[in-house]
């Protein structure tokens, strides 16, 4: 699928590349062994190595590495057996040392592959060019003071992950298509926990339009954009602009621009730098990183079961439909929690409640899995109390509600509220009788040939005994009278 601008000289196709940049997980930095979490006083975060003081000499962080590793394998990519770290150089008051500690030219992790899904089914996949690691800078905040800038360089030095993909996405939505997929990716791994609004992971968008069949045009990198949405808003806005700008006779610069999502454009930043503008330069206090095949098979043996294979085994092993199976794997703790649900019950039924009833209660109360009130365990033990006859679906609806509510188990409701299933023949064949009674007119009507208001039966039937009548036999009596 591609997306086409129309322009006054017809349609513009769209190409994109996305650079992702995604905060590792580890307990210290790259270089140092300052603390890594987010947050915490400014510059309480800080070694000497970090503020760049003179003589302080940087060491790698091996989980870092490790981290970047088990990365390349979740995406397919090839591990460099050796690779280089560079000297970056530019100057920002928030970088202390005036470079950033980055590779160039010898990656860590080489060529790799992502399959993304779009909306109607169809899947695609977008290639990685790359994926190495670099350094953070700190943050500069311009809203302290009216008259000063302040520097805090907790985040300088932690490790990140450049994620380099190909120009192979044509579309707004695959934009975001890849982005949540890389970000689930990267989640399951355990490599970055990818929560945008802290920025662990962040993308510069790369846009060009071109006709069809035309080798690629200037393209223009937007910075530093921290929401799906709003890269798939970015796309769509500088696509529109550099149509009008070579539909005008003009020529698009190649520069690194700013999406602002109030106004809905992108603004000029700088002109876009290329690599001698940094003059790289291997870093003179690192030596190459050289890994050995072992530890990256070591690494590979230990790597959790992935979105795609964990997808694949839930449609296999519990019979779900490709959808349901993709919901329930988009994030660890959902899948986690589903297969503790289904684990000897009706996957099937598992499944239905988890992502109907227990989803929509869990937006209806801004909650999440993890404080949740109804434990996977609570949840299957209602299920089973389905299954056994005990509640029937309609009060098991009632019984949920109560348990979001108290947290209580749905045996302790059953009990306390007295809501177990009428099973007894000869109180279903009364209220049948009943109901029958009552209403002369629609079994004049049934019999007469009306057969669809068998169902306004059942719901009289049901509704006289308080929800509580077994289904199947309330059915089934009404068929032999009938």
């Amino acid at each position: 699928m591609t997306y086409l601008i129309e322009g006054r000289d017809g349609p513009w196709e769209l190409v994109v590349g996305l650079e992702v940049h995604a905060q590792v997980i580890s307990q210290s930095k790259l270089f140092s062994g300052a603390s890594a979490s987010y947050g915490g006083e400014p510059n309480t975060h800080v070694s000497l190595v970090d503020a760049g003081f003179p003589g302080m000499l940087p060491v790698i962080n091996r989980e870092c590495v490790a981290q970047a590793v088990r990365t390349g394998l979740g995406l397919k990519a090839r591990v460099n057996l050796e690779s280089r770290f560079d000297r970056k150089n530019y100057f920002y008051a928030d970088l202390p040392t005036g470079y950033q500690i980055s590779q160039f030219t010898h990656p860590i992790i080489g060529e790799g592959a992502v399959e993304i899904e779009l909306a109607d089914g169809s899947t695609r996949m977008i290639g990685i060019t790359r994926l190495h690691l670099e350094q953070d800078a700190g943050k500069s905040m311009h809203d302290q003071d009216p008259a000063r800038s302040f520097i805090d360089l907790n985040r300088a030095g932690v490790a990140l992950m450049e994620i380099v993909s190909e120009p192979d996405i044509r579309t707004p939505e695959e934009a975001g298509a890849y982005l949540r997929k890389l970000r689930m990716i990267l989640r399951y791994l355990g490599t970055c926990d990818g929560n945008m609004e802290e920025g662990s992971m962040r993308a510069d968008v790369n846009v060009s339009v071109r006709k069809a069949g035309e080798p690629f045009r200037t393209r223009c990198e937007i910075k530093n954009v921290n929401s799906i949405r709003y890269v798939m808003q970015a796309i769509e806005v500088e696509a529109v602009r550099q149509v009008e700008i070579w539909e005008s006779g003009g020529s698009v610069d190649q520069e690194t621009r700013l999406f602002d999502p109030v106004r809905s454009e992108t603004r000029s930043l700088r002109s876009k730098e290329d690599a001698h503008d940094y003059r790289y330069f291997p870093d003179p206090d690192l030596l190459p990183l050289v890994i050995g095949e072992a530890w990256v098979q070591d690494l590979a043996a230990h790597l959790p079961e992935l979105p795609d294979a964990k997808r694949q085994r839930f449609q296999d092993e519990y019979g779900i439909p490709r959808y349901d199976a993709g919901v329930l794997v988009a994030e660890q703790a959902t899948a986690d929690f589903y297969e503790t649900v289904a684990r000897g019950r009706d996957p099937r039924l598992a499944a239905n409640w988890v992502i109907g009833d227990f989803f929509a209660a869990l937006n209806r109360t801004g909650r999440t899995i993890q404080d949740s009130p109804i434990s996977a365990a609570a949840l299957g033990g209602m299920l089973d109390l389905i299954t056994d006859g005990t509640i029937n679906g309609k009060i098991a609806k009632d019984v949920f509600e109560e348990m979001l509510a108290s947290g209580e188990t749905a045996a302790e409701i059953v009990e306390r509220k007295g809501l177990r299933q009428v099973t007894d023949t000869g109180a279903i064949d009364a209220a049948v009788q009943a109901v029958l009674d009552k209403n002369p007119d629609k079994l004049a009507e049934y019999r007469s040939g009306k057969d669809k208001l068998f169902g306004f039966f059942v719901g009289q039937v049901m509704k006289a005994m308080a929800g509580k009548g077994n289904p199947a036999l309330v059915n089934e009596a009404l068929k032999k009278v009938l």
